[in-house]
């Protein structure tokens, strides 16, 4: 939602530094911090035991089955995306005095300079992915025959159900090569019949191998730096228990660095440069941005980079008034995340 007001009177338009409670009669605005919204998605992966695990290796030859239930987790990607936020310690405000038109000011639902004799869309960040559930496992006892149900122990329901899993791959086998007395000549209706037999095959060797069910999850957070910094904890993360907090000593730390990518020049303040500056300092605050380069990395591997400009780190610089003071006053529109001039028209 933009808020717009139309401020009318005559006179002159002066910007001041924001005081609470003293600018009734103009507009309070503020420029923007870039902050980062940090997306991280995450796959669950969840084994579970078969309920013929003791019996793998001597029915059907498999090693190495699961004995008991676990879940893994992987880190699968991280994504930045950077937006702006009011910067507390830049609140200005835009007074009016008779005898003059003053512009129409564009600003967020939060408070931020979006443009002046302009309309100005307000940018918000896209909806977060949702997390996906992987398929349930198909319950094998929905294959199983009368003899395998009706057996008296689990151990004979074992061997019974190994003699079914060999005579499906006997007819797999014998449909492949044409030798069963029920092959299709149709050659859709023999793919579905294959894949049938392995569905069947499949479901019913999970009560020996177990079942693996994956899903995604995803988590988020804001991330809003006030220096460079070589590494900065963020988050941590188990193989275990996937995303936990940054003081959850169960998690190995996932780490951000911001890196500035250019050198600004320091201000030298003499006499001549003072008194343009209060000459300049009944106009319209802005910020120049400086680019900077985050980075998140994990262990030894490189999650996500991002080079973005910064309102934060860059300087702040006035639009002197007299662009907003003639017949036909200038339009400008500025970036939501950053705070810095995107467009000037006159």
């Amino acid at each position: 939602m933009l808020l717009a007001a139309a401020l009318t009177a005559q006179a002159q338009t002066v910007v001041e530094n924001f005081v609470p409670g003293s600018t009734l009669e103009g507009i309070s605005y503020f420029l923007p911090r870039t902050a980062v919204r940090i997306t991280v998605t995450a796959q669950k992966t969840v084994t579970r035991p078969g309920d013929f695990n003791k019996y793998a290796e001597r029915y059907l030859r498999l090693t190495g089955v699961p004995q008991a239930e676990s879940t893994e987790w992987e880190l699968l990607s991280v994504k930045m995306e950077p937006f702006g936020k009011p910067d507390k310690e830049k609140a200005f405000s835009i007074k009016v005095k008779s005898k003059t038109v003053a512009p129409l000011v564009g600003l967020s639902r939060d408070g931020l300079l979006l443009g002046i004799n302009t309309e100005v869309e307000e940018e918000v960040l896209p909806p977060l992915p949702q997390g996906e559930k992987g398929p349930e496992p198909v319950n094998p006892r929905s294959f199983m025959t009368q003899e395998i149900l009706a057996a008296g122990s689990t151990a004979k329901m074992a061997e019974l159900c190994a003699q079914e899993i060999y005579d499906l791959r006997e007819s797999r086998n014998a449909l492949i090569k044409g030798e069963a007395d029920n092959t299709p000549k149709d050659g859709a209706q023999l793919k579905l019949m294959l894949e049938q037999l392995d569905q069947q095959t499949s479901a019913l060797q999970s009560l020996f191998s177990g079942t693996k069910q994956t899903s995604t999850q995803v988590f988020s957070l804001n991330y809003d730096p006030a220096k460079a910094t070589e590494r900065d904890l963020l988050f941590r993360f188990s193989k275990k228990l996937g995303v936990v907090d940054a003081d959850d000593l169960a998690g190995e730390p996932v780490y951000i660095s911001v890196e500035s990518m250019e050198s600004l020049p320091e201000a030298k303040p003499d006499e001549q440069t003072a008194k343009k500056k209060e000459k300049l300092e009944r106009g319209v605050f802005y910020n120049v941005p400086a680019r900077m380069k985050l980075t998140v990395t994990y262990g030894q591997k490189e999650l996500s980079a991002l080079e973005t400009p910064m309102g934060q780190f860059g300087t702040v610089e006035i639009l002197a008034n007299t662009l907003f003071d003639k017949k036909t006053t200038t339009r400008v529109t500025f970036f939501q995340s950053t705070g810095g001039t995107k467009d000037v028209m006159e």
